[in-house]
């Protein structure tokens, strides 16, 4: 049977290499066949160029005809090659149809032919690439010779192009035959190659030969182009014929098998000798294999080589495995568990070669493997096997099956295991994570889903990169909140936690995490309902306080305006005229200021109450220097100095003037307020001044009043930014945080925008002020007066 079995693989062996030398054959001939197409194509590309790149039509047409007559006397597959101009009209021929060309212009090829270039010509100008036509099948009648060469042709059309546009084209005619010229002669000589279609139409042949039943065969595809029809190339072989060498290994074969046969004989004849010395020991046998049978001790022999020779059946019943299954196995042994093989083979080692010392009289500690899988755990006494002279031929190994402590961890597996069911089960994530290593030791189902299987949740629950020491053993309970990055969602989370020891006996800290983000949703939900009946509150109250002040002040102030006037009018004709013109402007002044102080507060007492603006055609000009004239005692008080530039010609806006007039005054004190935190006294002579500005926004539609305070002071930061014109929101200790909140309404009121912007230092990337942004319209708009 081996003998067969050899020469079966030596036969396949020799198919399989004869099959291998054919696929590379193929391979070539494919190369080949591919390489000429490609040529050609390159050829077609270049001499299109020419031709249409020329500025000499003549010339260019005599370059072209030689080139490619070049080309077809070169090639046998090509047959025609034409060149069509962008009308696709045919204005070259090469060779001439009347040339050995007749067969084109027959009634019965010349419309396939011409219906076939045509859609080739179709194709390439859709796709603007090279493209070929289906396979046509024509008859030369006459020429039986031409006829079999040129039976199956097909038509290559290679577009030329000038930018973008088609100029022209170069069509070949290639004949199927002539492709199988391609391929090298000796190939050819060898095997005979066909070209064949989807369908398995034949359409051309290299020879007419048949070949035999066991010839090989292979087919591969041709792909000549992107747009090339389905075309394959099959090559079929001869196998060679059967060598002496062969049939003397077949004759080598038959006589070792005959030597095998006599040979079985032989050693029939001696074991019917060695049968009889086999029944004298067995009788000697059998009373120890008696007694060895009877004891559930598990008993076992070794050799000196280590080699088990012997097995009693208590210890077949441990490993679960026959007699014939153990005997001539040697360390490390098949029923030995996997992991503790290398300690099992170094114990058993150091028994036989006698360096246990006192160990050996407690036995060796081990495992052994059952062929359900069950682990016995044993202990092994060894003692050394002499023989009849008094030499040691092995030792004998006797096994205690000591797995009652394994029911015992079963048990308590069992029991861990319930309590890991239970775990797996609650609503909260459990992990414990070492505290030397940071290693998660255990986490339950809540937790994988929501963290994943490493310690990365753990730590961000506990909001460090590592398992801090422990302070104390107490449970310790605090509310985070952590933002998955894959969903972009944030939860909140009740994080209890403590030190425990594991069980290796290193302390490992556990995790309890609680989804508490619905209860937190709701809890926030409750406090800005809160926030807003406290605001509401607020508000409602300003409203109050801000008509009790406003009647209260009326008085007063009205009282400072006609003390001021009847004072200046009793002076009139009394003093000295120098000193008249020094007191009475500052009286009529304070007389004027009074009146306005009164004219404010009526205003943001029907601001608060939601009156409309008192508007008027204003010129801002003079509101912006009433503006800094009022703001610039102030500037001069703290050092610092205020610059205003209103652009020429600006046009009247309807507005408020006292409203506005405010809003640029708490603008300017809030940029002197900032300059003064930025530049120390001693350097604010040196400081760049508080900037207004007026304009004109061109960039909307309509054009807007622009108004601009800017100041170089430490700029607002990003948070405050977010929240400066919220109602009672301030950064002053003595501020109320309703300043920027009643400038915004104001200009709101009057269809505008404010808004406030950081200016920054584009080389130190840096703050280096703030720029407050009023727009006004022009116009105010019926819409707009009604809200």
């Amino acid at each position: 049977m081996v003998m067969g079995l050899i020469l079966g693989t030596l036969q396949l062996q020799e198919k399989s290499q004869q099959e291998a030398g054919l696929f590379r054959e193929l391979s070539i001939a494919k190369q080949r066949i591919q390489l000429r197409f490609a040529n050609n194509t390159d050829l077609m590309q270049s001499m299109g160029r020419e031709f249409i790149g020329s500025n000499n039509y003549d010339k260019a047409k005599n370059n072209f005809t030689a080139e490619a007559e070049t080309l077809v006397h070169a090639n046998h597959e090509i047959i025609q090659i034409l060149w069509i101009d962008e009308k696709e009209q045919k204005q070259l021929s090469i060779p001439p149809s009347n040339i050995k060309l007749d067969w084109l212009r027959t009634p019965n090829n010349s419309p396939i032919v011409s219906e076939a270039l045509k859609k080739a010509i179709d194709l390439s100008a859709a796709t603007n690439r090279a493209a070929f036509s289906k396979y046509l099948t024509i008859t030369i009648p006459g020429d039986e010779l031409v006829g079999k060469e040129i039976r199956d042709v097909f038509w290559q059309t290679v577009p030329q192009f000038s930018g973008n546009e088609i100029r022209g084209m170069v069509a070949v005619l290639y004949s199927t035959q002539g492709i199988l010229d391609i391929i090298p002669g000796e190939l050819k000589g060898q095997y005979r190659f066909t070209l064949i279609t989807d369908e398995d139409k034949v359409l051309a042949i290299s020879s007419d030969k048949n070949i035999p039943k066991r010839a090989f065969s292979n087919q591969t595809s041709l792909d000549l182009g992107v747009l090339s029809p389905n075309l394959s190339l099959r090559i079929d072989t001869y196998p060679p014929p059967t060598n002496l060498s062969f049939r003397m290994l077949i004759g080598v074969v038959l006589g070792l098998s005959a030597f095998v046969v006599w040979s079985l004989w032989s050693v029939l004849k001696q074991m019917q000798v060695r049968q009889e010395a086999e029944a004298n020991l067995r009788a000697e046998t059998n009373f120890r294999s008696a007694m060895e049978n009877s004891t559930p001790v598990g008993i076992r022999a070794h050799d000196m080589n280590k080699m088990i020779t012997y097995v009693n059946p208590a210890f077949c019943d441990m490993t679960g495995l026959s007699a014939d299954e153990l005997i001539g196995q040697k360390p490390p042994f098949v029923f030995w568990p996997e992991a503790d093989k290398d300690a099992l083979n170094e114990k058993i080692n150091r028994a036989l070669e006698g360096s246990m010392g006192e160990e050996k009289k407690a036995g060796i500690e081990g495992s052994i493997v059952h062929r359900n899988g069950t682990i016995i755990q044993t202990r092994t006494f060894i003692s050394p096997l002499i023989n009849e002279k008094g030499k040691q031929t092995g030792w004998v190994t006797s096994l205690i099956d000591i797995s009652e402590p394994k029911k015992i961890r079963q048990e308590l597996a069992a029991a861990q295991d319930r309590f890991v069911t239970v775990l797996e089960g609650l609503d909260a994530s459990v992990s414990v994570v070492s505290n030397e290593t940071g290693e998660l030791l255990f986490a339950n189902r809540f937790y994988r889903d929501t963290f994943g299987a490493d310690a990365r949740g753990h730590f961000d629950l506990v909001g460090i990169d590592a398992v801090a020491p422990p302070i104390n053993s107490e449970l310790e309970s605090e509310e985070i909140q952590l933002l998955n990055e894959s969903t972009g969602i944030s939860k909140w989370y009740e994080v209890r936690r403590r030190f425990i020891p594991w069980v290796d006996g290193h302390l490992a800290q556990l995790l309890i995490a609680t989804d508490i983000t619905v209860r937190i949703e709701a809890d926030d939900l409750m406090r800005q309902h809160e926030e807003r009946m406290q605001f509401t509150s607020r508000l409602t109250t300003m409203g109050e306080m801000a008509s009790s002040l406003a009647h209260e002040l009326n008085q007063p102030l009205a009282a400072i305006s006609n003390y001021c006037m009847g004072v200046a009018k009793r002076l009139q004709g009394h003093m000295d005229p120098s000193v008249q013109n020094d007191i009475l402007p500052a009286l009529e002044k304070a007389s004027s200021q009074a009146h306005r102080a009164g004219t404010i507060i009526q205003r943001i007492k029907g601001f608060v109450k939601r009156s409309e603006p008192q508007r008027s055609s204003c010129d801002i000009n003079d509101i912006i220097n009433d503006a800094t004239g009022l703001v610039e005692i102030e500037a001069n008080r703290h050092r610092l100095s205020i610059r205003s530039h209103v652009e020429e010609n600006l046009p009247k806006v309807d507005i408020d003037p006292v409203l506005i007039l405010q809003v640029l005054v708490n603008l300017l004190k809030n940029s002197l307020d900032s300059m003064r935190e930025a530049y120390p006294i001693s350097s604010r002579w040196s400081a760049p001044p508080v900037t207004i500005s007026a304009d004109l926004e061109t960039s909307t539609f309509p054009a807007m009043l622009r108004i601009q305070v800017r100041d170089t002071g430490a700029g607002i930061t990003e948070n405050v930014l977010e929240r400066m014109f919220e109602p009672f929101f301030s950064t002053k200790n003595d501020g109320m945080g309703m300043g920027l909140n009643i400038c915004r309404s104001i200009i709101e009121s009057h269809q505008g925008r404010l808004w406030a912007k950081n200016q920054m230092d584009e080389e130190q990337i840096k703050l280096i002020g703030c720029t407050f942004t009023i727009l006004l319209p022009l116009e105010i708009t019926d819409s707009g007066a009604s809200a």
